[in-house]
């Protein structure tokens, strides 16, 4: 069975990281649903930079709806809208609360996750312009970092886009399956799933 992807958008999304996640998500063949968090329900938004993005549907008419993962792309703009938005911060709650995974890269993990308290007892990273908002104890400098206790995964900017989608590959499916998605695009040899390339 597919998996089922929810990726949260709104004004002030940073773009490259919502985009890398949808893009390497529909490669692996998951099903991933676009939807806007924007209080006016509008679906188009203006993301980080200035480059408008269309979401499918709203929120609300998906909260209902179980998935795999919720994964949060940052931007501070954006992650400021997910922080306010009772219905998405109670979707990521359920989500925990059912063992799914969640995943948040750049500002959400400080701005959303953190500040609601929401993984109290998870290590994380995120963007360092972030890390004083993470406690000492918890904060971790990988680019990419999974708790697994907690089934979190987390990631630290626009640069680290492409590990992060990657590794939510690997999660569900494997470093075998994931090889297949990263060599057509000829990603990083020096990323985890190069290992298998390098041995066939």
């Amino acid at each position: 069975m597919t998996k089922r992807i929810l990726v949260p958008i709104a004004s002030g999304t940073e773009e490259m990281e919502a985009v890398t996640i949808i893009d390497i998500m529909i490669r692996a063949g998951y099903d991933v649903t676009v939807a806007s968090a924007e209080f006016t329900g509008e679906l188009k938004i203006k993301a980080s930079r200035g480059i408008e993005l269309t979401a499918q549907k709203r929120l609300i008419d998906v909260a209902d709806e179980q998935f795999d993962a919720i994964v949060l792309p940052g931007g501070l703009g954006g992650s400021e809208t997910f922080r306010d938005n009772d219905l998405l911060v109670e979707m990521v709650k359920q989500q925990k609360y059912e063992g799914r995974l969640v995943a948040a890269i750049c500002a959400a993990p400080a701005v959303v996750l953190q500040q609601h308290n929401l993984f109290p007892d998870a290590i994380m990273t995120c963007h360092p312009g972030f890390k004083n908002d993470i406690p000492e104890n918890k904060w971790r400098s990988k680019r990419v970092t999974y708790d697994v206790n907690n089934n979190l995964l987390t990631s630290q900017g626009p640069g680290t886009a492409l590990e992060f989608a990657m590794e939510i590959i690997i999660h569900f499916s494997g470093k075998e399956f994931a090889w297949t998605i990263a060599e057509p695009m000829i990603t990083n040899p020096t990323l985890n799933y190069h290992q298998l390339g390098s041995e066939q």
